[in-house]
């Protein structure tokens, strides 16, 4: 059996809790232009203030244009708990972005998907005295009504919400998300939203 047909076997488990993320993956640093200046461990880019690195957030619809959010798990050391879009990580070093995102969806949701960039954005966000997230991110959307299989160890719980919800949620509830979700939320309605129907 293939690495490959043994890990779809496994995610095809109710739930399943396969371990995917490691402090010691190499992700790519880079500039504010996104040229590479060198590689750091997951931990080290996420240590104080953080170092700008490589991530890429992915938006998955269903046929109703609602969005899959999932809670981030327990044991997330940065937002543990919070609510965001449906998946979010990094590419590693040598890993193109556009099989990085593919290969997250796997992970995280068991869902094959070929992800449609948007845009790419840099912030900066503190989680208090733990850590920071400083991020070139790029921004992908996706459709599927396929059902998704959860992997424990990242997602802690998950929902459809239909756009409208989410933008008041977002005015009224915004403590309870993550800040890269409050940020590419409202400029994916304001100036993609066209895109997102569209596919």
């Amino acid at each position: 059996m293939s690495d490959r047909e043994d890990q779809k076997s496994y995610a095809d488990s109710p739930r399943f809790a396969k371990t995917v993320s490691f402090d010691d993956e190499p992700l790519v640093l880079v500039d504010e232009h996104n040229q590479i200046r060198g590689y750091a461990s997951k931990w080290d880019c996420h240590q104080g203030e953080g170092q700008l690195h490589r991530a890429f957030s992915v938006f998955v619809f269903n046929k109703h244009n609602e969005l899959l959010l999932q809670q981030r798990s327990s044991q997330k050391p940065l937002w543990p708990l919070y609510w965001s879009n449906s998946c979010c990580s990094h590419p590693r070093r040598g890993e193109e972005e556009a099989s990085a995102t593919r290969r997250r969806l796997w992970e995280e949701l068991s869902l094959e998907l070929v992800p449609t960039f948007l845009y790419r954005f840099r912030y900066h966000a503190r989680y208090g005295e733990v850590g920071a997230e400083h991020e070139l991110c790029s921004v992908y959307i996706a459709r599927s009504d396929a059902p998704a299989t959860f992997n424990d160890n990242e997602v802690a719980d998950w929902r459809y919400v239909a756009p409208e919800a989410l933008d008041n949620e977002l005015d009224v509830n915004a403590q309870h998300y993550t800040p890269w979700l409050k940020l590419e939320w409202p400029q994916l309605r304001r100036q993609f939203w066209h895109q997102v129907e569209a596919i």
